[in-house]
C-alpha cells in the first residue's frame, strides 16, 4: 500500500505519517517499507486514476504547474509487515482501529487465495479422473475452469464523468 492511501485512512497527512516513519526508521527494513523508484512512480502518477490525487504528484509534474505543493519525491510503499509495523508508530485510536481492519483484509485475501488454489486442484483432479470415461464430463471441467480465470479487466469508459 502507498504512503498516500494509508495516510488518508488513517486521518492523517502524509507528510506526518513519512516523519513518524523516519523518526522510527529501524522498525522498517526494506522488506517492510520500500520507496518507489522514480520510473515507477511517474508511471504511478501519469495513470488517470491517481493522477489527480492530491500529494501524489512529483516535483518534476508540478514544477512548471504550481511553485509549491506537490510531492518532491517518490512514493513509499508498505508491504502487509510494515503496515503492522504502522500500528506501534501511529498510536491513535483511528490508527489502530484502521490497522486492525487492513490487517483483516489481508488474512481474507490469503485465505481466498488458498481457496482458489485447492479448489483449482480438485477440479484438475476431477478432469484427469474422468477424462478418458466421457467427453461431457471434459466439457462440465473445462467450463469450470473457464470460471476459475479472472474475469478481464473492464475497459475505461471516456467521456465526462461528473464527481460523486
Amino acid at each position: 500500500m502507498l504512503d498516500v492511501d494509508l495516510a488518508a485512512l488513517y486521518g492523517v497527512s502524509t507528510k506526518q505519517l513519512n516523519q513518524a516513519v523516519r523518526r522510527n526508521r529501524g522498525r522498517f527494513p526494506e522488506d517492510f517499507m520500500f520507496q518507489l523508484a522514480v520510473n515507477e512512480f511517474e508511471q504511478l502518477i501519469s495513470q488517470s486514476a491517481i493522477s489527480n490525487r492530491e500529494n501524489l504528484r512529483s516535483q518534476s509534474v508540478t514544477s512548471n504547474v504550481r511553485p509549491r505543493g506537490g510531492r518532491r519525491y517518490p512514493a513509499y510503499a508498505f508491504t502487509e509487515q510494515g503496515v503492522a509495523m504502522l500500528s506501534s508508530v501511529l498510536t491513535s485510536e483511528r490508527a489502530i482501529a484502521v490497522n486492525i481492519l487492513i490487517m483483516r483484509t489481508f488474512v481474507q485475501l490469503r485465505r481466498a487465495e488458498g481457496q482458489l488454489a485447492e479448489l483449482s486442484d480438485r477440479i484438475e483432479d476431477l478432469a484427469t479422473s474422468v477424462r478418458g470415461h466421457d467427453e461431457l464430463f471434459s466439457e462440465v471441467f473445462a467450463a469450470l475452469q473457464a470460471l476459475a480465470e479472472p474475469p478481464p479487466v473492464p475497459t475505461r469508459r471516456i467521456g465526462f464523468r461528473p464527481r460523486v
